[in-house]
């Protein structure tokens, strides 16, 4: 088949839109979902990238300089929810998807390059978030009812009385709010998953 009919089939919306959520969808259901069994930003994920991808392919068609895709890019990067906490992981799968948009909307026009480019994506999204590189770390955050032991002095007996209540194996911590009028504060557990 000739290469320059698979080229004008491949910049067709359609054909584009279909990798870029076919790519999106491998990232969130397969990796993210797979590590941290949380569907709560779901939307967010596929709202943003085809957001990006349907104003990205449409600016596209009209005169528009390099670099102001690129400063449209940046403003949409930068976006957050200002109402709730998103993780820096949360953060970084948004930024996939948000690139994965824009790369699959004004990428070049062979097709087989921009598959490419997706592919090495879920390949390296894939490699980092498994235990390939050594055990991965995971960290929640509690609210601990007494501030007694939080000094530096007592860090041991503190690790050893949160390993008891939570029944996790805790290697370190860190204490990053405290209420002394709740007598209590945050702590952020690390431990290493299964």
């Amino acid at each position: 088949m000739d290469n320059t009919f698979l080229n004008v089939i491949f910049n067709l919306l359609g054909f584009r839109y279909l990798l870029n959520l076919t790519t999106v969808f491998i990232l969130f259901r397969f990796i993210y979902y797979k590590n941290y069994k949380k569907n709560d930003l779901f939307l967010t994920f596929f709202g943003f990238n085809s957001i990006i991808f349907f104003i990205s392919y449409m600016l596209i068609k009209v005169e528009i300089s390099t670099g102001a895709g690129f400063g449209l890019f940046a403003v949409f990067s930068i976006l957050r929810y200002r109402t709730e906490g998103i993780g820096a992981k949360d953060m970084t799968y948004l930024f996939l998807s948000i690139s994965v948009g824009l790369l699959t909307a004004i990428g070049p026009s062979d097709g087989i390059e921009i598959s490419l480019f997706c592919f090495v994506i879920i390949l390296l999204t894939y490699l980092l978030e498994n235990s390939f590189w050594g055990k991965k770390e995971a960290s929640k955050i509690i609210i601990y009812d007494s501030i007694d032991c939080i000094n530096q002095s007592q860090q041991f007996e503190l690790i050893e009385d949160l390993k008891s209540k939570t029944g996790i194996e805790i290697h370190r911590i860190s204490i990053d709010n405290i209420d002394y009028l709740k007598d209590s504060c945050a702590i952020t557990i690390y431990y290493y998953e299964n």
